[in-house]
């Protein structure tokens, strides 16, 4: 059974506000569960999304994705292709399943791929968005606020 590890980067000090004036700073934080168990693919993704911006929970085990998609209520779900004994397009089947079954929107899923021509499949299982591994930081943070602004139209 493996560990989930919370990752939250720290926040950078801000201006102090002068006397009597309240500054309010919104921000769109992604929660984002990681569902992978190479180890060079989790410090890809935990590199990339190493800012205040970001929260990521890690899985290694795929047979434990539906219960922290539940537990931990993620705004997208990050899954390799290539993890544990089930795989991506099954994880991701799996919280589209799992999400129907509670009459719950399903979480948005983006699948890492290891060769261009997964794509078609990653299509077929249901995952929202796919990245061809290596995944450069800025390509993975962008399909991340894409998914969580898709997200947040389709439930407002």
């Amino acid at each position: 059974m493996s560990a989930r590890r919370r990752i939250t980067a720290g926040h950078g000090r801000g201006r102090r506000a002068r006397p009597g004036v309240c500054r309010v700073q919104f921000r769109l934080m992604a929660k984002v569960l990681l569902v992978a168990d190479a180890e060079w693919v989790i410090n890809d993704v935990r590199a990339a999304l190493s800012d205040p911006d970001h929260e990521l929970v890690e899985i290694t085990d795929p047979r434990e994705a539906e219960d922290a998609w539940y537990d931990e209520e993620p705004d997208v779900v990050v899954i390799d292709l290539q993890v544990g004994s089930m795989g991506g397009f099954a994880v991701t089947r799996a919280l589209r399943s799992a999400a129907h079954a509670l009459e719950e929107p399903a979480p948005p899923t983006l699948i890492l791929l290891d060769r261009s021509a997964d794509s078609f499949l990653a299509g077929r299982s249901g995952a929202d968005a796919w990245l061809l591994k290596p995944v450069p930081a800025f390509d993975l943070r962008r399909t991340i606020a894409e998914l969580t602004a898709a997200t947040a139209e389709t439930s407002s």
